[in-house]
């Protein structure tokens, strides 16, 4: 072999590792995104779905991120915030209540009757996630959003309009302070993730379930009970929802990428959110009407807030047992729905 030939090779064997290499430092980095729900529910397709979308588009197709629905990488709900913690998943989409009094700031926005607009409370909730939980409850793990649902409500087998007629009920409660609410009313609170109310209510383990609007229709529940009562004002209750990514991955991304998921997510992305879920209430409440199904609306919810007080007294002192002032965080959360947060809207 001639010199001439043999430069000539090393050259190109350099040029080859040379794309290569590039070709390597371009190469997408594919995040696994692990929730609870079936795809076609509202949640994945219309939040988490277009949250992904953006990030891949965004990111120029460097971000894939593969979705995989209702447990699929195993596990139950409860464990996904550990999941995202440990590595099992990237990505995880949860309810924060599904680990009772692990994460207890977020429950400023699942008192009974605190809520009336679920986006000036997501607004709300990312800003005191910013100041209160960051760092502390939520310091294992990296937070991209903070949102609730709209209006939590009953679904019972028998109509609901006063406490007195949740007596002897089994209820699933939507978290531990509306469990509080149902033994306070003088029924049975049953926990359980959503997924599992379908097969719950057909068997008749529960008499109802406490869920907003929009989930009812992946759930089936017109067709599983006929009575639904919502309240006029302010929520009985919602939900606290994160959407968290585990710490290491988000760490060992190219400054770029990890600017590209921090523009995707935030404070708007936590309002959008909250607010399109809020936003599927309404076609999923048509679908109950078209049912022929009996809805209940109280407009005089005196009797309930008076049921409810007590449990404020208690998370007040719950809070400061754990060294944390839970009035503090209730006039904080007011304070922000009704001024700063009040009106709040963003797109993704």
């Amino acid at each position: 072999m001639t010199i001439k030939t043999t430069v000539s090779h090393s050259l190109c064997g350099a040029a080859i590792l040379a794309v290569l290499t590039s070709g390597a430092l371009a190469q997408e980095v594919t995040l696994k995104l692990h929730q609870f729900l079936p795809p076609q529910a509202n949640v994945p397709k219309l939040v988490l779905d277009v949250w992904a979308d953006k990030v891949e588009e965004t990111s120029g197709n460097r971000i894939k991120i593969d979705r995989f629905p209702s447990m699929q990488l195993g596990g139950s709900p409860p464990e996904l915030l550990d999941q995202a913690i440990d590595g099992v998943a990237d990505i995880i989409w949860t309810v924060v209540g599904y680990t009772p009094g692990r994460f207890p700031s977020t429950e400023v926005f699942e008192l009974p009757f605190m809520v009336e607009d679920a986006r000036a409370a997501s607004c709300a909730y990312w800003k005191m996630f910013e100041e209160h939980m960051e760092n502390d409850e939520f310091s294992a793990v990296k937070i991209l959003g903070t949102w609730v649902h709209g209006p939590g409500m009953f679904h019972t087998s028998d109509p609901v309009e006063t406490p007195a007629d949740l007596q002897g009920m089994k209820i699933r409660g939507g978290s531990r302070l509306v469990n509080d609410l149902l033994v306070a009313a003088g029924a049975t609170p049953v926990g359980m993730p959503v997924p599992a109310v379908p097969e719950a209510l057909s068997k008749g383990v529960i008499d109802g379930t406490t869920i907003p609007w929009e989930v009812t229709t992946a759930l089936k529940i017109p067709e599983l009970v006929e009575n639904h009562t919502e309240f006029d004002g302010a929520a009985l209750y919602t939900l606290t929802f994160v959407l968290a990514m585990n710490k290491e991955k988000f760490d060992s991304l190219p400054d770029d990428l990890k600017a590209v998921v921090d523009d995707s997510s935030g404070l708007n992305f936590s309002i959008f959110a909250g607010g399109t879920q809020a936003d599927a209430d309404g076609p999923a409440r048509e679908i109950a009407m078209d049912n022929g199904n009996n809805i209940i609306t109280v407009s005089d919810t005196t009797e309930w807030e008076a049921l409810v007080r007590p449990i404020y007294d208690t998370w007040v002192a719950d809070m400061q047992s754990r060294g944390k002032d839970g009035q503090a965080l209730i006039d904080q959360a007011q304070s922000l729905m009704s001024g700063e947060c009040a009106g709040a809207d963003a797109k993704m």
